[in-house]
């Protein structure tokens, strides 16, 4: 039997051929991540309907949003730590229940408050399933063709949640009405946990007294939940205003006390050598290349409504190719091309695709017919379906059998910590550019598609800073080589 400390993917036991029970498995943990991440978008074009019907005023209305980015990023750490200790399986079921009953309590509101309330709790739920999803993925799979396969089946569902949020979040809103954005949870919900008790095979965890840092987990979690709230709220205060400084300031305080205290911890919450390693290159190029990927989902949505004036489901709609393209080229030849020439190849080839589809996006007119210069470049988003499955197989490649959770937590706390401060950064950068440009005597529309052309430069700049980290920090990082390749 291997030792408990040999990492996952050096096992050298050939694990049994895929049962139904785990495919159902590997199902359960993508709808279960498919549903969480999704929230994080579909309630964006409903927020004009429940605006008008909650009596949101003007500066409340953000936090519609953010009172679930912000714990559901500032979690993911502890909460893949903690599955770890108490069980992987019970955290995944938890945290699913937890968010099933908290979009009860949304979809029900009847003011902002309970609306933040649901929003805040759902982010919650939300860390705590998604934190250890990839933990159980990956000690459910390990030979590494299998494995391969199921990261590009979860990672698919991953990236395209945020698609497919904002064209039902608009199908919903207008045929129904926005309550049943966090309705449609319930039945979903009940089924991933129902499903989830016969098909997730149950485990004890290693026990609290293996790493119980409750300062350490005060720290992480309060330091992210504070840097996390300082980048979205730039959108209404600004960069340089008083209150973004000094949260900002007071979340790097706390995350600097956090890792002074993990080098000296007895247990750490986060052992330092999880940051040492080559993996850890892995969850930086992630966080670059989401920054600037998951920008761009807002400013080209941005766009489309405000220059080529669509609607809020026709703009769903028309983002959707995107998500295709990711999905066709997660699921169909992500895995067998990192079985053939590697993870790094593969991850470096996605990000300079996307660097080209970014840069594309500057050329873009302010007169644009979306179906022969739009549309013609959505393909290129299928770079993403080659990058982040072989990210993610990269960051997980080291995780042993006691912090599978944790280092899945890591990998998706630099995902969300990306998203934040891509959105922050792009989306700002592109309103100070056109109200320059409006100053200036420029037409509104082409002040805005300036705009919004600086932002995809920007990104095109942060995915070729990506690559270079990959090809410089992955260098060393070897792919195990696939029986059937």
């Amino acid at each position: 039997m291997a030792h408990p400390r040999t990492p996952l993917a050096e096992r050298p036991t050939a694990p049994p051929p895929t049962t139904p029970s785990r495919t159902l498995a590997l199902v359960v943990l993508c709808a279960g991540t498919l549903m969480t991440i999704l929230d994080g978008s579909i309630v964006t074009v409903a927020l004009p309907a429940i605006r008008d019907d909650l009596g949101f005023e003007a500066g409340q209305l953000s936090w519609a949003v953010n009172a679930y980015l912000v714990p559901f990023g500032g979690l993911l750490l502890l909460a893949g730590r903690l599955g770890d200790l108490l069980g992987r399986r019970r955290m995944f079921l938890y945290g699913t229940a937890v968010f099933t009953a908290a979009s009860v309590l949304a979809g029900a509101a009847t003011t902002p408050a309970v609306l933040i309330a649901g929003r805040f709790l759902q982010g919650v739920g939300s860390a705590m399933a998604t934190a250890v999803s990839l933990g159980i993925l990956v000690s459910l799979f390990r030979e590494p063709g299998e494995r391969g396969r199921a990261i590009a089946a979860f990672a698919f569902t991953g990236s395209v949640g945020a698609s497919v949020g904002q064209v039902l979040g608009g199908v919903l809103t207008e045929a129904v009405s926005w309550h049943w954005i966090f309705f449609i949870n319930v039945p979903i919900g009940i089924a991933v946990v129902v499903l989830a008790l016969r098909a997730v095979p149950a485990d004890r965890g290693t026990g609290p007294a293996a790493g119980a840092d409750l300062a350490g987990g005060v720290l992480i979690t309060s330091g992210l939940m504070l840097a996390i709230l300082a980048l979205v709220g730039t959108d209404s205060h600004g960069w340089t205003s008083a209150r973004t400084l000094g949260t900002a300031a007071v979340a790097a305080a706390l995350l600097a006390a956090f890792f002074t205290r993990q080098a000296h911890a007895r247990t750490p919450l986060l052992p330092l050598r999880l940051l040492r390693s080559r993996e850890a290159g892995a969850n930086l190029t992630q966080m670059l290349m989401v920054a600037a990927l998951f920008a761009f989902q807002i400013v080209l949505a941005l766009q489309l409504q405000n220059v080529l004036h669509f609607g809020a489901a026709k703009t769903g709609l028309a983002m959707l190719p995107a998500a295709v393209s990711i999905g066709v080229v997660s699921l169909g030849v992500s895995a067998r091309l990192s079985a053939r020439f590697g993870h790094r190849a593969v991850a470096v080839t996605g990000l300079l695709v996307l660097t080209v589809f970014l840069a594309l996006l500057t050329r873009v007119p302010a007169d644009a017919d979306y179906a022969t210069q739009v549309l013609p470049l959505l393909p290129l988003t299928g770079g993403f379906g080659l990058a982040l499955p072989a990210l993610s197989a990269l960051a997980m490649s080291q995780a042993r059998a006691n912090d599978a959770g944790l280092v899945s937590g890591l990998f998706n706390t630099s995902q969300q910590v990306g998203a934040a401060l891509g959105v922050a950064v792009l989306t700002t950068l592109a309103a100070s550019r056109t109200e320059h440009l409006l100053a200036d005597g420029h037409d509104a529309a082409d002040a805005l598609t300036r705009g919004y052309h600086l932002a995809y430069g920007v990104g095109a700049g942060l995915m070729i800073t990506a690559a270079l980290v990959a090809l410089t920090v992955l260098r060393r990082v070897k792919t195990p080589a696939s029986p059937a390749a």
